[in-house]
């Protein structure tokens, strides 16, 4: 009978044939665990009577969600971590600055293709981007995983998602990963395995905005299909059943916005042009890397933002900050008036590095907009790509970014002149 990615992963991981339903324990190839939740990690694992996690060189440990540390409590919190990592003599280990914890462990390396690995972060998802069965849990599953180096499983159903065609220039993968969470909803993927068609190929930090999304669809893994580390026996199967199949042609694909306060509110650009926003951040583990800072960079260029408008700019690794640094990028950005902030997950999650403050409009490229996801719960949150972050720091408004990627520099900033003129005194911060 033929079998989805889940099914072939679990079946294999866990020595025994298993369909979509089944329950399986399977082993971990690795463990990632954060600051945010270790107290509660710590604390299971005590209840569990276990001292020791199973296997020191399998567990990956990083300071990302709050860091540097905005605190004396989450310092104090820091700072046991470290301790533990010590005691634990955990080799791979990232402190404040690193950046976060998803982007590095694919970019390092540590998502063995084929494997199962457990996280500390919803987010999790993301592994899939080379293959693995990756998923977030709480801290209790985690602690169960620490200690006996295994956990256990519903084997999920499938959602097949399948591309075509080609993305035209100012759209990329972001807006077609918001089309998906348009058409599947919020719910829609619940405790699925979403698989990726006709996307192998493309670069590694776009599959993991792919992958990292599913979570926004309430999916337990998502998987991209035929991707270059994947080895041969990693494909679904033809005529593998799934829940539901869901086709986006990219050819005909407009920018994407998702509209406050849900993730699943998505909108084409054209019907959010002119909403002011009174912050631009461009970042998180779905949008920090190089190629993001580089289509932001393409805009802003010689220009600089407006001033009714802050732009906060964070490295999803410090690899890519470093390659941003060595390629000009960084100094583009930094010249038009970003703020950057050191790697990792910065005001994504409204606990450090520049939160919201009531009323305010944030253009963000992170994947919530929940009402107090990035601070106040009376901030506005809109989700873009970074072509369109670029467009809002520039202008003041959402507005498509098409129309200054095709123009002449004179027809540009005549059509800058005219979108700062047309917010007026709109916005929070005005």
């Amino acid at each position: 009978m033929s079998k989805t990615l889940a099914e072939k992963i679990l079946s294999r991981t866990s020595g025994r044939d298993v369909r979509a339903g089944d329950l399986a324990i399977v082993p971990v190839s690795r463990v990632m665990v954060h600051d945010s939740v270790i107290d509660a990690v710590m604390a299971g694992l005590r209840d569990l009577g276990k001292e020791r996690v199973w296997d020191k060189a399998k567990v990956c440990v990083f300071v990302d969600h709050a860091a540097p540390a905005p605190t004396p409590v989450v310092a104090d919190s820091h700072r046991v971590l470290r301790e533990w990592v010590r005691a634990q003599k955990i080799p791979t280990f990232y402190d404040a600055g690193e950046g976060v914890c998803h982007q590095i462990m694919v970019e390092e390396g540590y998502c063995e293709p084929g494997t199962v690995i457990v996280g500390s972060d919803s987010h999790s998802n993301s592994y899939g981007a080379v293959g693995a069965f990756g998923a977030g849990m709480g801290a209790t599953d985690v602690a169960v995983a620490l200690a006996l180096g295994r956990t256990w499983l519903r084997v999920p159903d499938s959602i097949k998602v399948s591309f075509t065609g080609t993305l035209r220039k100012g759209i990329t993968m972001k807006d077609a990963i918001m089309r998906v969470v348009r058409e599947i909803g919020t719910d829609g993927a619940r405790y699925a395995c979403v698989e990726f068609h006709g996307v192998g190929d493309l670069p590694q930090g776009d599959r993991i905005t792919l992958t990292g999304m599913t979570t926004e669809m309430g999916a337990k893994a998502g998987i991209v299909v035929g991707t270059p580390e994947a080895p041969d026996w990693l494909w679904p199967d033809p005529g593998a059943a799934y829940l539901r199949e869901v086709t986006i042609d990219l050819t005909t694909l407009e920018p994407q916005i998702a509209v406050p306060p849900r993730v699943d509110q998505v909108i084409d650009v054209s019907a959010a042009i002119g909403q002011p926003v009174d912050i631009v951040f461009l970042g998180s583990c779905t949008n920090g890397r190089l190629v993001d800072m580089q289509q932001a960079a393409s805009v802003l260029r010689g220009r600089r933002i407006d001033p009714r408008v802050r732009l906060e700019v964070v490295p999803a690794s410090r690899r890519q900050f470093e390659l941003a640094m060595q390629d000009g990028t960084m100094q583009i950005l930094s010249a038009a008036g970003a703020v950057i902030g050191s790697s990792g997950c910065g005001p994504c999650l409204g606990r450090t590095g520049g939160v919201l403050a009531g009323e305010e409009v944030c253009l963000s490229t992170a994947n919530r907009n929940y009402r107090g996801r990035m601070g106040s719960p009376n901030a506005n949150i809109y989700l873009g790509s970074p072509f369109v972050a670029a467009v809002a720091a520039l202008t003041g408004v959402i507005d498509d970014p098409r129309a200054y990627l095709e123009s002449s520099d004179r027809d540009f900033d005549a059509l800058v002149e005219r979108r700062r003129a047309e917010r007026g005194d709109r916005g929070a911060a005005s």
